[in-house]
């Protein structure tokens, strides 16, 4: 009697260290809402190590700068401390699906990963609106895994538009 195949387990779709750097991205957007910026926060890790390169936070109105966002800062500081600007071995993990801006600075800058929290219906680029960083056409692609601490994403969100409207 032979053994019958075990199916080969597959492993998780989010990390330890996607979750630790989520737990830091929500720190950093809880951050950007203490000083009245939208509450997105950004963190690029080396996906072998789990140690932080980068990380960031909205900054438009702080900084008076269209292109201040999250995702951008991340991956501007994890480039200088590599000293290269390919992040082929690093993931990016944000609070927020990114926009088409900051989706084709994934692509630009070559990220190996990319994990978001709660996806944008209004300005999502990876598949609310838009799927850049899957789109053939371009010379690099990033599978994006949404969904990580959705909830308390989106909560975060939620209570800074409602706290803005009243």
């Amino acid at each position: 009697m032979s053994a019958s195949p075990t199916p080969a387990s597959t492993p998780p779709l989010f990390t330890a260290a996607d979750h630790a750097a989520m737990q830091r991205a929500l720190q950093l957007a809880s951050l950007a809402a203490s000083f009245g910026e939208v509450p997105v926060g950004a963190v690029v890790y080396r996906t072998a190590d789990g140690t932080t390169l980068g990380e960031g936070f909205n900054r438009r109105e702080m900084d008076g700068d269209p292109l201040a966002h999250a995702e951008l800062i991340a991956i501007a500081a994890a480039a200088r401390h590599l000293g290269d600007w390919r992040l082929t071995d690093c993931t990016l993990v944000v609070t927020l699906e990114p926009c088409c801006m900051c989706a084709g600075g994934i692509i630009n800058a070559r990220v190996g990963r990319l994990v978001y929290g709660a996806t944008d219906p209004k300005a999502g680029a990876c598949e609310s609106l838009h799927t850049l960083t899957t789109d053939t056409r371009l010379n690099h692609r990033v599978t994006p895994l949404p969904g990580l601490m959705a909830d308390d994403c989106g909560k975060l969100l939620r209570e800074f538009f409602r706290n803005l409207r009243q």
